[in-house]
């Protein structure tokens, strides 16, 4: 177990270079329309080669053929769960800091058990209490910074996060239906592709192709400076590749219920992360205590739905979700 959280924790370390260098590439000026489509143009870059390397070029041609024979649904599905969850991510970079978006971001958990309950899934009574708790926490770490945001701030800064982490949870879960043939109206896709994590990243990512270029068409941005180039590579790198590939590498390694929640929680790590690394990188505020209580409000959330994975029934949930 302490292995496993320990990648879980490296993971969350690599994942919070999005949050940080979402901020950096704002407060320079770079436009939140190319932190989001740059970020999963080089995500496919990367994964091509990846998957050419490791399974040459039979492989990445099956993957097309894949891709074309359903094309609709990875056009939707890419877009609801890779092109809008990250889109929110980055124009809420705009309008707050990362630490505070990760924080909120931490309600894609309670956002996950929304999406399975409207989908059938039951749950033990106690878990919508741990829900409540992690929502507080949200809520607090928000109203901290009332004091020095604008409501419009507020909304642009915090409400796009939170349809971000339902959006998220909503492409996995599509994709996981899709996989098991577990809902008569989401295909059946029967492929041995879907077994492979890193083909089912490039499916999704080159899904959201066609939301990126009705954007760039329609907002029309100003061309992307050398600086976030650089910035979205990396953030593609280090959250695309690296840090999904570990946080995978340790949910493949669980063996019960128990240890794949620990991992997930370990996702809370990011918050830490984000405030060190806006700290020493961009001069960035530390949380105050409104903020520190609320942040340890959604850590006590997260470790009651570790307690919870002991508690009957248990969901089926996906054990190759990613972000």
């Amino acid at each position: 177990m302490l292995k496993l959280i320990g990648l879980g924790i490296l993971s969350g370390l690599f994942f919070s270079a999005t949050f940080v260098l979402n901020e950096a590439m704002s407060a320079a000026g770079g436009h939140w329309l190319w932190s989001a489509s740059l970020r999963y143009g080089f995500v496919i870059i990367f994964l091509t080669l990846f998957l050419l390397m490791r399974k040459g070029v039979s492989y990445l041609k099956e993957l097309t053929r894949l891709l074309l024979e359903y094309k609709s649904f990875w056009t939707i599905t890419g877009t609801i769960g890779f092109g809008f969850f990250y889109l929110f991510l980055c124009y809420s970079a705009d309008h707050t800091p990362g630490w505070i978006i990760s924080a909120t971001w931490q309600f894609t958990l309670v956002a996950s058990l929304i999406i399975f309950g409207l989908l059938g899934k039951s749950f033990h009574p106690l878990v919508w209490v741990f829900a409540i708790v992690i929502f507080a926490g949200v809520v607090l770490v928000n109203l901290s910074h009332l004091h020095t945001m604008t409501s419009d701030q507020l909304i642009y800064g915090a409400v796009p996060v939170l349809i971000a982490a339902f959006c998220y949870p909503l492409g996995n879960q599509i994709l996981w239906e899709a996989k098991y043939g577990t809902h008569k109206r989401i295909p059946h896709i029967k492929s041995p592709l879907l077994n492979d994590v890193f083909a089912k990243l490039w499916l999704l990512s080159v899904g959201t192709i066609p939301l990126w270029l009705v954007l760039v068409a329609v907002v029309q941005p100003e061309a992307p400076s050398v600086g976030q180039l650089t910035s979205t590579a990396i953030v593609a790198l280090c959250s695309g590749v690296i840090a999904t590939g570990l946080f995978i590498m340790a949910r493949n390694k669980a063996s019960n219920t128990t240890e794949i929640a620990a991992v997930d929680a370990t996702q809370a790590s990011e918050v830490l992360f984000a405030i060190i690394g806006g700290y020493l990188l961009l001069g960035s505020e530390l949380p105050n205590l409104v903020s520190t209580i609320g942040i340890i409000v959604i850590v006590i959330g997260l470790g009651l739905f570790l307690k919870y994975q002991k508690l009957e029934p248990k969901p089926k949930i996906p054990t190759d979700k990613v972000v």
